[in-house]
């Protein structure tokens, strides 16, 4: 006796094998994760170096090929990947396929500490960040103004918007691009600082003498407790204006005489735009093991909730990208095609047999197959 004359001979065991099979195809449809492309763990390390007023030789000389050849010696690693420019020193390590990279980022953070002695004086500690998944975003949001400036609007951002996607289960990151966060800037006159017989390490040490934070802690009586504020930071383009850089007693340079002081944004380095304005995005990076569909309706769900009815007169705000509708078409695709695949079947049986009987079984074991399908895929940690 065949396997299947088991299922012929007891019609009633056949009935109940399909509907556990339908039913554990249904429960794990629903647990299923739900991506544009299989789950790998491609992770990236970045280390990022700054070293103010260097020129990219210096820093390929004295950060980048130093940092190189420790990063190299730890394990995991397939290739390094860096980019020296004036300033910013970018090594990016690329991991081996499925290597944890939580234990390759210990690796190469020891690595760092160890070289770290050996780095110019005056460059600023290496950042490390861990990047894992796909390198492109989930969606892009963007937020331009014929009002605001890019700094206002980073401002905004930064306080408001990223604190709320942020904490949306299945966010890995939202990421601000094109960033312009507010500094002071100060840009010196050669000329001037030159009939003053002074140099810009004159003038960063004036900075550094003068711009400090210093915590006083606070004085108790019986009846009442005073909090202390020294209030030694400068605070306004016109209180650095009025900062003296050098005096020999008759005379009194300050920083207004050698530079032009105002507030702006830490980098012009990199633009954005968007429909001919001056734009800031944030990318919607969502982790490996989550189900990008519920993600971004998650997130859409904030941003027509919270977002937009919050913002500022003048700002407003877009999605140009948004990967799930391409994912969402893409299912929509195949639902289609296996419909009209059952339908084509059924014809097909009927119209050579010419019996509803043997039309039925068909059209009842073929959706069944097809959920029970889910249930494999499900166990093997398949999207």
């Amino acid at each position: 006796m065949r396997f299947t004359d088991i299922f012929i001979k007891k019609p009633i065991l056949a009935s109940v094998v399909s509907l556990l099979i339908l039913l554990l195809g249904l429960r794990a449809f629903t647990e299923m994760n739900v991506r544009q492309f299989p789950e790998i763990k491609n992770a990236v390390v970045t280390v990022s170096t700054v070293y103010v007023g260097a020129d990219a030789d210096l820093i390929q000389g004295f950060i980048t090929t130093p940092l190189e050849r420790e990063i190299a010696a730890a394990e995991g690693i397939d290739y390094l990947v860096s980019n020296s420019v004036s300033g910013v020193s970018t090594i990016q390590a690329y991991l081996r396929l499925d290597y944890d990279p939580n234990e390759a980022l210990t690796q190469i953070a020891a690595q760092v500490n160890k070289i770290r002695s050996e780095l110019p004086e005056n460059a600023r500690d290496p950042v490390i960040s861990l990047k894992v998944g796909q390198n492109v975003a989930a969606m892009y949001l963007s937020f331009y103004s014929e009002v605001l400036g890019n700094n206002q609007i980073t401002d905004y951002l930064v306080r408001v918007v990223e604190p709320q996607l942020a904490t949306i289960p299945g966010v890995q990151r939202a990421e601000i691009l094109g960033a312009r966060t507010f500094a002071m800037r100060i840009w010196l006159d050669q000329v001037k600082l030159a009939a003053y017989n002074l140099t810009g390490s004159d003038v960063s040490a004036a900075l550094r003498g003068n711009n400090v934070l210093a915590a006083l802690g606070s004085t108790k009586g019986q009846m009442v407790a005073v909090d202390l504020n020294a209030a030694t930071d400068l605070r306004s383009a016109a209180e650095f204006e009025q900062l003296i850089v050098s005096s020999d007693g008759a005379a009194v340079v300050r920083l207004r005489d050698v530079a032009t002081v105002e507030l702006g944004a830490e980098s012009y380095d990199s633009s954005v735009s968007f429909n001919g304005l001056a734009a800031t995005f944030m990318g919607i990076e969502i982790s490996p093991d989550a189900n990008a569909l519920d993600v971004i309706a998650e997130v859409r769900k904030v941003w027509d909730r919270d977002i937009i009815p919050q913002l500022p007169q003048g700002l407003d705000a877009d999605i140009p990208y948004d990967s799930t509708e391409y994912i969402e078409n893409a299912i929509d695709e195949v639902v289609i095609s296996i419909v009209l695949a059952l339908v084509i079947v059924v014809l097909v049986i009927y119209a050579f047999l010419g019996s509803m009987r043997s039309v039925i079984i068909p059209a009842v074991a073929i959706p069944v197959s097809l959920v029970g399908i889910f249930f494999l895929m499900w166990i093997l940690v398949f999207s």
